[in-house]
Protein backbone atom coordinates (compact mmCIF):
# COMPACT_ATOMS: atom_id res chain seq x y z
CA UNK A 1 0.00 0.00 0.00
CA UNK A 2 1.57 3.07 -1.09
CA UNK A 3 1.23 6.44 0.52
CA UNK A 4 -1.63 8.76 -0.47
CA UNK A 5 -0.07 11.22 -3.12
CA UNK A 6 -2.94 13.40 -3.47
CA UNK A 7 -1.71 16.93 -2.54
CA UNK A 8 -5.26 17.41 -1.51
CA UNK A 9 -3.95 15.45 1.35
CA UNK A 10 -2.64 19.08 3.24
CA UNK A 11 -4.17 21.31 5.86
CA UNK A 12 -6.08 24.34 3.82
CA UNK A 13 -3.39 26.86 4.95
CA UNK A 14 -1.03 25.52 2.83
CA UNK A 15 -2.79 26.32 -0.45
CA UNK A 16 -3.75 29.60 1.31
CA UNK A 17 0.14 30.13 1.39
CA UNK A 18 0.78 29.27 -1.47
CA UNK A 19 -1.47 31.49 -3.64
CA UNK A 20 0.41 34.36 -1.42
CA UNK A 21 3.34 33.27 -2.52
CA UNK A 22 2.85 33.47 -6.29
CA UNK A 23 1.17 36.34 -5.79
CA UNK A 24 4.21 38.08 -4.05
CA UNK A 25 6.56 36.59 -6.37
CA UNK A 26 7.98 34.54 -3.24
CA UNK A 27 9.58 31.50 -5.27
CA UNK A 28 13.34 31.05 -4.11
CA UNK A 29 14.89 28.45 -2.31
CA UNK A 30 13.95 27.91 1.35
CA UNK A 31 15.05 25.22 3.45
CA UNK A 32 12.95 23.26 5.98
CA UNK A 33 13.64 20.95 8.71
CA UNK A 34 11.45 18.30 10.75
CA UNK A 35 12.77 17.87 13.92
CA UNK A 36 11.24 16.61 17.41
CA UNK A 37 11.64 19.45 20.33
CA UNK A 38 11.27 17.22 23.18
CA UNK A 39 10.70 13.68 24.26
CA UNK A 40 8.03 12.56 26.15
CA UNK A 41 7.89 11.49 29.60
CA UNK A 42 9.85 8.58 29.97
CA UNK A 43 11.16 8.28 26.55
CA UNK A 44 15.45 8.17 25.89
CA UNK A 45 15.45 8.09 22.30
CA UNK A 46 13.30 7.76 19.10
CA UNK A 47 14.04 5.49 16.07
CA UNK A 48 13.62 7.83 12.86
CA UNK A 49 10.84 5.91 10.29
CA UNK A 50 8.48 6.94 7.27
CA UNK A 51 11.21 8.46 5.03
CA UNK A 52 10.93 6.14 2.61
CA UNK A 53 7.01 6.83 2.47
CA UNK A 54 8.28 10.70 2.36
CA UNK A 55 10.53 10.02 -0.54
CA UNK A 56 7.80 8.48 -2.35
CA UNK A 57 5.08 11.17 -2.07
CA UNK A 58 7.47 14.26 -3.30
CA UNK A 59 8.29 11.82 -6.31
CA UNK A 60 4.94 11.01 -7.39
CA UNK A 61 2.69 14.10 -5.23
CA UNK A 62 0.58 15.58 -8.23
CA UNK A 63 -2.83 17.51 -8.91
CA UNK A 64 -5.40 15.14 -10.52
CA UNK A 65 -7.61 17.18 -13.11
CA UNK A 66 -10.82 16.36 -10.98
CA UNK A 67 -9.10 17.72 -8.01
CA UNK A 68 -7.99 20.64 -9.86
CA UNK A 69 -11.91 20.97 -11.22
CA UNK A 70 -12.84 20.73 -7.47
CA UNK A 71 -10.72 23.39 -6.15
CA UNK A 72 -11.50 26.01 -9.40
CA UNK A 73 -15.04 25.51 -7.93
CA UNK A 74 -14.66 25.56 -4.43
CA UNK A 75 -14.83 29.49 -4.24
CA UNK A 76 -11.59 30.09 -2.57
CA UNK A 77 -9.15 30.22 -5.44
CA UNK A 78 -8.87 32.02 -8.57
CA UNK A 79 -8.87 29.69 -12.15
CA UNK A 80 -4.82 31.01 -12.73
CA UNK A 81 -3.91 30.01 -9.73
CA UNK A 82 -5.54 26.37 -10.25
CA UNK A 83 -3.71 26.03 -13.68
CA UNK A 84 -0.53 26.78 -11.92
CA UNK A 85 -0.89 23.81 -9.94
CA UNK A 86 -1.62 21.70 -12.88
CA UNK A 87 2.13 21.75 -13.55
CA UNK A 88 3.09 21.08 -10.08
CA UNK A 89 6.39 19.02 -9.35
CA UNK A 90 8.35 18.86 -6.62
CA UNK A 91 11.90 19.47 -7.80
CA UNK A 92 14.07 19.67 -4.76
CA UNK A 93 16.78 18.32 -2.60
CA UNK A 94 16.37 16.20 0.55
CA UNK A 95 18.71 15.28 3.09
CA UNK A 96 17.48 12.65 5.83
CA UNK A 97 19.43 9.83 8.40
CA UNK A 98 18.60 6.88 7.44
CA UNK A 99 15.62 5.02 8.81
CA UNK A 100 15.86 2.91 11.49
CA UNK A 101 18.50 5.53 13.13
CA UNK A 102 18.32 6.58 16.70
CA UNK A 103 17.66 10.39 17.06
CA UNK A 104 17.61 13.03 20.29
CA UNK A 105 15.47 16.41 20.62
CA UNK A 106 16.32 19.44 18.17
CA UNK A 107 18.00 16.95 15.52
CA UNK A 108 16.80 17.14 12.18
CA UNK A 109 16.20 14.15 10.68
CA UNK A 110 15.26 15.38 7.23
CA UNK A 111 15.90 18.39 5.27
CA UNK A 112 14.09 19.56 2.55
CA UNK A 113 15.60 22.79 0.11
CA UNK A 114 13.27 23.44 -2.50
CA UNK A 115 11.51 26.58 -4.16
CA UNK A 116 9.33 27.90 -1.47
CA UNK A 117 5.90 27.11 -2.88
CA UNK A 118 7.03 23.46 -3.09
CA UNK A 119 8.83 22.98 0.49
CA UNK A 120 5.87 24.66 1.55
CA UNK A 121 3.28 22.49 0.26
CA UNK A 122 4.54 19.54 1.00
CA UNK A 123 4.56 20.41 4.80
CA UNK A 124 1.82 18.78 6.54
CA UNK A 125 1.64 14.92 4.58
CA UNK A 126 5.59 14.59 5.23
CA UNK A 127 4.99 15.62 9.41
CA UNK A 128 2.34 13.00 8.81
CA UNK A 129 4.67 10.29 7.39
CA UNK A 130 7.41 10.67 9.32
CA UNK A 131 5.28 11.56 13.05
CA UNK A 132 3.50 8.16 12.91
CA UNK A 133 6.06 5.91 12.06
CA UNK A 134 8.90 7.31 14.53
CA UNK A 135 6.07 7.65 17.17
CA UNK A 136 5.32 3.87 16.53
CA UNK A 137 9.09 2.57 15.46
CA UNK A 138 10.30 4.33 19.33
CA UNK A 139 7.33 2.24 21.09
CA UNK A 140 8.36 -0.94 19.28
CA UNK A 141 11.83 -0.34 19.80
CA UNK A 142 10.89 -0.46 23.42
CA UNK A 143 9.09 -3.51 23.06
CA UNK A 144 12.08 -5.34 21.53
CA UNK A 145 14.52 -4.26 24.32
CA UNK A 146 11.99 -5.01 27.14
CA UNK A 147 11.36 -8.52 25.72
CA UNK A 148 15.21 -9.61 24.44
CA UNK A 149 15.45 -12.55 22.65
CA UNK A 150 11.27 -13.00 22.24
CA UNK A 151 8.90 -13.67 19.24
CA UNK A 152 7.31 -10.20 18.84
CA UNK A 153 3.84 -10.16 16.29
CA UNK A 154 2.22 -7.21 15.21
CA UNK A 155 -1.47 -7.22 16.10
CA UNK A 156 -2.46 -3.97 15.42
CA UNK A 157 -4.54 -3.73 12.26
CA UNK A 158 -7.61 -4.39 13.98
CA UNK A 159 -8.00 -1.10 16.18
CA UNK A 160 -5.55 0.78 14.12
CA UNK A 161 -6.36 4.82 13.10
CA UNK A 162 -7.75 3.39 10.18
CA UNK A 163 -5.59 1.44 7.33
CA UNK A 164 -3.27 3.21 6.58
CA UNK A 165 -2.18 3.69 9.95
CA UNK A 166 -2.74 -0.26 10.29
CA UNK A 167 0.11 -0.70 7.29
CA UNK A 168 2.82 1.91 8.44
CA UNK A 169 1.98 0.41 12.09
CA UNK A 170 3.15 -2.73 10.68
CA UNK A 171 6.07 -1.81 8.48
CA UNK A 172 7.49 0.73 11.20
CA UNK A 173 6.99 -2.35 14.11
CA UNK A 174 9.20 -4.90 12.13
CA UNK A 175 11.97 -2.24 11.25
CA UNK A 176 12.02 -1.66 15.03
CA UNK A 177 12.51 -5.42 15.53
CA UNK A 178 9.46 -7.24 15.71
CA UNK A 179 9.33 -10.72 13.76
CA UNK A 180 6.46 -10.18 11.98
CA UNK A 181 2.83 -9.26 11.28
CA UNK A 182 -1.00 -10.11 11.20
CA UNK A 183 -1.77 -7.78 8.46
CA UNK A 184 -1.77 -9.76 5.16
CA UNK A 185 -1.85 -6.54 3.15
CA UNK A 186 1.81 -5.43 5.01
CA UNK A 187 2.95 -9.07 3.86
CA UNK A 188 2.60 -8.62 0.42
CA UNK A 189 3.34 -5.03 0.54
CA UNK A 190 6.88 -5.47 2.57
CA UNK A 191 7.63 -8.92 2.47
CA UNK A 192 7.11 -8.96 6.95
CA UNK A 193 6.67 -12.45 8.26
CA UNK A 194 3.24 -13.09 8.12
CA UNK A 195 2.14 -14.72 11.62
CA UNK A 196 -1.54 -15.63 12.81
CA UNK A 197 -4.02 -18.35 14.81
CA UNK A 198 -7.57 -18.98 15.49
CA UNK A 199 -9.76 -17.03 16.95
CA UNK A 200 -12.56 -17.66 19.74
CA UNK A 201 -15.38 -17.26 17.39
CA UNK A 202 -13.78 -20.66 15.63
CA UNK A 203 -14.17 -22.40 18.84
CA UNK A 204 -17.31 -20.96 19.72
CA UNK A 205 -18.97 -22.17 16.29
CA UNK A 206 -18.06 -26.16 17.22
CA UNK A 207 -20.19 -28.23 19.48
CA UNK A 208 -16.53 -28.85 21.75
CA UNK A 209 -13.53 -27.50 22.39
CA UNK A 210 -11.89 -30.43 21.60
CA UNK A 211 -13.27 -30.66 17.87
CA UNK A 212 -12.17 -27.03 17.17
CA UNK A 213 -9.02 -28.07 18.05
CA UNK A 214 -8.85 -31.11 15.82
CA UNK A 215 -10.49 -29.20 12.93
CA UNK A 216 -7.91 -26.20 12.84
CA UNK A 217 -4.73 -28.38 13.27
CA UNK A 218 -6.30 -30.34 10.38
CA UNK A 219 -6.77 -27.41 7.81
CA UNK A 220 -3.61 -25.76 8.69
CA UNK A 221 -1.13 -29.01 9.05
CA UNK A 222 1.89 -26.81 9.29
CA UNK A 223 1.00 -23.92 11.32
CA UNK A 224 -0.99 -25.57 14.38
CA UNK A 225 -1.39 -22.71 16.60
CA UNK A 226 -4.31 -23.65 19.38
CA UNK A 227 -5.83 -20.81 21.10
CA UNK A 228 -6.93 -22.56 24.57
CA UNK A 229 -8.56 -20.05 26.96
CA UNK A 230 -11.69 -19.66 25.42
CA UNK A 231 -13.50 -21.48 28.24
CA UNK A 232 -10.71 -22.56 30.39
CA UNK A 233 -7.49 -22.05 30.09
CA UNK A 234 -5.99 -25.22 32.01
CA UNK A 235 -8.62 -27.47 30.53
CA UNK A 236 -7.96 -26.17 27.30
CA UNK A 237 -4.45 -27.26 27.89
CA UNK A 238 -4.94 -30.44 28.87
CA UNK A 239 -7.24 -31.32 25.75
CA UNK A 240 -3.62 -31.49 23.95
CA UNK A 241 -2.58 -34.70 24.99
CA UNK A 242 -5.34 -37.49 23.24
CA UNK A 243 -4.65 -34.66 19.97
CA UNK A 244 -1.48 -34.63 19.53
CA UNK A 245 -1.01 -38.22 19.84
CA UNK A 246 -3.55 -38.53 17.19
CA UNK A 247 -2.48 -35.64 15.06
CA UNK A 248 0.92 -37.16 15.14
CA UNK A 249 -0.13 -40.72 13.21
CA UNK A 250 -1.03 -37.96 10.62
CA UNK A 251 2.27 -36.15 10.81
CA UNK A 252 1.51 -33.54 11.93
CA UNK A 253 2.70 -31.75 15.39
CA UNK A 254 1.42 -29.11 17.27
CA UNK A 255 3.70 -26.03 17.49
CA UNK A 256 2.20 -23.59 19.72
CA UNK A 257 -0.75 -22.83 22.02
CA UNK A 258 -2.01 -19.14 22.83
CA UNK A 259 -3.41 -17.14 25.44
CA UNK A 260 -5.48 -14.31 25.15
CA UNK A 261 -7.16 -13.03 28.69
CA UNK A 262 -6.96 -13.10 32.35
CA UNK A 263 -3.67 -13.45 34.78
CA UNK A 264 -1.04 -14.38 31.75
CA UNK A 265 1.89 -14.97 33.53
CA UNK A 266 -0.12 -17.31 35.47
CA UNK A 267 -2.00 -19.26 33.16
CA UNK A 268 1.35 -19.60 31.05
CA UNK A 269 2.71 -20.83 34.16
CA UNK A 270 0.29 -23.28 34.39
CA UNK A 271 0.13 -24.37 30.65
CA UNK A 272 3.61 -24.81 31.04
CA UNK A 273 3.51 -27.30 33.14
CA UNK A 274 0.49 -29.46 31.76
CA UNK A 275 1.87 -29.33 28.57
CA UNK A 276 5.69 -31.05 30.36
CA UNK A 277 3.47 -33.16 31.86
CA UNK A 278 1.46 -34.44 28.93
CA UNK A 279 4.71 -35.25 27.31
CA UNK A 280 4.67 -32.13 25.10
CA UNK A 281 7.68 -29.72 25.97
CA UNK A 282 8.10 -28.41 22.28
CA UNK A 283 4.80 -26.78 22.34
CA UNK A 284 5.53 -23.23 22.58
CA UNK A 285 3.18 -20.38 24.99
CA UNK A 286 2.56 -17.50 22.74
CA UNK A 287 0.10 -14.70 24.74
CA UNK A 288 -1.31 -11.72 23.80
CA UNK A 289 -4.06 -9.10 24.95
CA UNK A 290 -3.03 -5.53 25.89
CA UNK A 291 0.25 -5.53 25.77
CA UNK A 292 2.97 -3.09 25.89
CA UNK A 293 6.69 -2.66 26.81
CA UNK A 294 6.09 -2.80 30.48
CA UNK A 295 3.93 -5.81 31.07
CA UNK A 296 6.09 -7.36 28.41
CA UNK A 297 9.17 -6.51 30.80
CA UNK A 298 7.09 -8.42 33.52
CA UNK A 299 5.89 -11.08 31.59
CA UNK A 300 9.45 -11.60 29.88
CA UNK A 301 11.61 -12.29 32.87
CA UNK A 302 8.84 -15.68 32.75
CA UNK A 303 11.06 -18.47 30.93
CA UNK A 304 7.59 -20.36 30.05
CA UNK A 305 6.21 -17.66 27.34
CA UNK A 306 8.10 -17.74 24.37
CA UNK A 307 6.61 -15.64 22.44
CA UNK A 308 4.07 -11.98 22.48
CA UNK A 309 1.07 -10.38 20.40
CA UNK A 310 1.23 -6.70 20.94
CA UNK A 311 -1.48 -4.26 19.19
CA UNK A 312 -3.20 -1.66 20.17
CA UNK A 313 -1.27 0.26 23.01
CA UNK A 314 1.96 0.04 20.30
CA UNK A 315 -0.35 1.06 17.11
CA UNK A 316 -1.86 4.18 19.14
CA UNK A 317 1.35 4.28 21.11
CA UNK A 318 -1.11 4.64 23.47
CA UNK A 319 0.81 6.30 26.28
CA UNK A 320 2.39 9.06 24.22
CA UNK A 321 0.16 9.03 20.60
CA UNK A 322 1.91 12.15 19.72
CA UNK A 323 5.58 13.76 19.43
CA UNK A 324 6.39 17.25 19.68
CA UNK A 325 7.33 17.67 16.16
CA UNK A 326 7.73 20.54 13.66
CA UNK A 327 8.92 21.11 9.87
CA UNK A 328 10.41 24.21 10.20
CA UNK A 329 11.34 26.75 7.47
CA UNK A 330 15.62 27.47 8.54
CA UNK A 331 16.73 29.65 5.82
CA UNK A 332 14.99 31.09 2.53
CA UNK A 333 16.70 33.08 -0.13
CA UNK A 334 19.96 32.67 1.29
CA UNK A 335 18.95 34.09 4.53
CA UNK A 336 18.60 31.70 8.00
CA UNK A 337 15.66 32.42 9.61
CA UNK A 338 14.88 31.87 13.49
CA UNK A 339 11.87 31.25 15.14
CA UNK A 340 11.80 32.93 18.59
CA UNK A 341 8.21 32.30 19.99
CA UNK A 342 8.03 31.80 23.61
CA UNK A 343 8.58 28.02 23.91
CA UNK A 344 9.09 27.27 20.42
CA UNK A 345 12.47 28.89 19.59
CA UNK A 346 14.26 27.08 17.00
CA UNK A 347 18.18 26.67 15.59
CA UNK A 348 18.06 28.78 12.35
CA UNK A 349 20.03 27.65 9.17
CA UNK A 350 20.68 24.15 7.65
CA UNK A 351 21.96 21.84 10.19
CA UNK A 352 24.16 18.78 10.19
CA UNK A 353 24.26 16.09 13.15
CA UNK A 354 27.55 14.43 14.10
CA UNK A 355 27.68 11.53 16.16
CA UNK A 356 30.84 10.28 18.29
CA UNK A 357 31.15 6.54 19.74
CA UNK A 358 33.13 6.27 22.98
CA UNK A 359 35.91 3.44 22.33
CA UNK A 360 33.81 0.28 22.85
CA UNK A 361 31.34 1.67 20.10
CA UNK A 362 28.76 3.04 22.43
CA UNK A 363 27.04 6.08 21.78
CA UNK A 364 28.60 9.43 23.49
CA UNK A 365 26.97 12.41 22.01
CA UNK A 366 25.99 14.61 19.26
CA UNK A 367 26.96 17.60 18.07
CA UNK A 368 24.61 19.91 16.06
CA UNK A 369 26.05 22.26 13.78
CA UNK A 370 25.95 24.26 10.71
CA UNK A 371 25.64 22.04 7.70
CA UNK A 372 28.81 24.24 6.05
CA UNK A 373 30.85 22.82 8.96
CA UNK A 374 32.45 20.01 9.95
CA UNK A 375 32.98 18.19 13.26
CA UNK A 376 34.18 15.33 14.89
CA UNK A 377 32.12 12.27 14.22
CA UNK A 378 30.01 10.29 11.71
CA UNK A 379 27.69 12.88 9.89
CA UNK A 380 23.83 11.51 9.80
CA UNK A 381 21.89 13.35 7.64
CA UNK A 382 22.75 12.50 4.04
CA UNK A 383 21.67 13.14 0.18
CA UNK A 384 18.49 10.97 -0.62
CA UNK A 385 16.87 12.82 -3.48
CA UNK A 386 17.98 15.54 -5.67
CA UNK A 387 16.16 17.34 -8.26
CA UNK A 388 13.05 15.11 -7.26
CA UNK A 389 14.56 12.67 -8.24
CA UNK A 390 15.35 9.69 -5.43
CA UNK A 391 19.24 9.01 -5.31
CA UNK A 392 18.51 4.71 -4.58
CA UNK A 393 15.51 2.48 -4.51
CA UNK A 394 13.68 1.63 -1.72
CA UNK A 395 15.77 -0.30 0.56
CA UNK A 396 14.88 -3.53 1.57
CA UNK A 397 12.82 -3.50 4.90
CA UNK A 398 15.05 -6.35 6.49
CA UNK A 399 18.14 -4.20 5.55
CA UNK A 400 16.29 -1.24 7.88
CA UNK A 401 15.94 -3.70 10.31
CA UNK A 402 19.14 -4.70 10.66
CA UNK A 403 20.43 -1.28 10.73
CA UNK A 404 18.00 -0.37 13.57
CA UNK A 405 18.72 -3.58 15.76
CA UNK A 406 22.60 -2.19 15.32
CA UNK A 407 21.66 1.05 16.29
CA UNK A 408 19.64 -0.22 19.84
CA UNK A 409 22.66 -1.86 20.55
CA UNK A 410 25.23 1.21 20.48
CA UNK A 411 22.44 3.22 22.77
CA UNK A 412 24.39 3.68 26.44
CA UNK A 413 22.78 1.29 28.64
CA UNK A 414 19.96 3.13 31.07
CA UNK A 415 18.93 4.56 27.63
CA UNK A 416 18.24 1.02 26.48
CA UNK A 417 16.16 0.71 29.57
CA UNK A 418 12.02 1.48 30.17
CA UNK A 419 13.53 3.79 33.26
CA UNK A 420 13.93 7.50 32.84
CA UNK A 421 17.39 7.85 32.12
CA UNK A 422 19.63 11.03 32.17
CA UNK A 423 19.48 12.86 28.82
CA UNK A 424 21.26 11.79 26.07
CA UNK A 425 23.74 14.84 25.23
CA UNK A 426 23.66 16.67 22.16
CA UNK A 427 26.13 19.98 22.10
CA UNK A 428 25.10 23.19 20.21
CA UNK A 429 28.23 23.95 18.01
CA UNK A 430 29.39 27.76 18.71
CA UNK A 431 28.49 28.88 14.92
CA UNK A 432 25.07 27.74 15.57
CA UNK A 433 24.76 29.55 19.10
CA UNK A 434 26.62 33.06 17.47
CA UNK A 435 24.18 32.58 14.61
CA UNK A 436 21.04 32.77 16.78
CA UNK A 437 22.24 35.30 18.73
CA UNK A 438 22.76 37.65 15.40
CA UNK A 439 19.17 36.79 14.62
CA UNK A 440 17.66 37.59 17.78
CA UNK A 441 19.35 40.82 17.67
CA UNK A 442 18.37 41.84 13.94
CA UNK A 443 15.20 43.92 13.53
CA UNK A 444 11.77 42.05 12.64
Amino acid sequence: MAPDNSLLQTDFHELNLLAAYFDAGMTETAVFEFFVADLPAGRNFLLAAGLDSVLDFLAHARFSADELDWLAECGRFGREFVDRLAEWRFTGTVEAIPEGTVFFPDEPILRVTAPLPEAQLVETRIINLLHYQTLVATKAARCVLAAPGRTLIDFGLRRAHGAEAGMLSARASYLAGFSGTSNLAAGRRWGIPLHGAMAHAFVLAHDSEAAAFEAYARAHPDAVILLIDTYDTEAGAAKLAPLAQRLRRDGIAIQAVRLDSGDLGEHARRVRRILDASGLPEVRIFVSGNLDEWRLRKLASRSTIDGFGVGARMTTSADHPYLDCAYRLVQYAGRPRRKRSEGKASWPGSKQVYRVYDADGTMSHDLLVLAEETAPGVALLEPVMTAGRRLAPSLPLAAIRDHAAGQLALLPPALRGLDPAPAYPVDIGRSLRELAKDLDRAPV
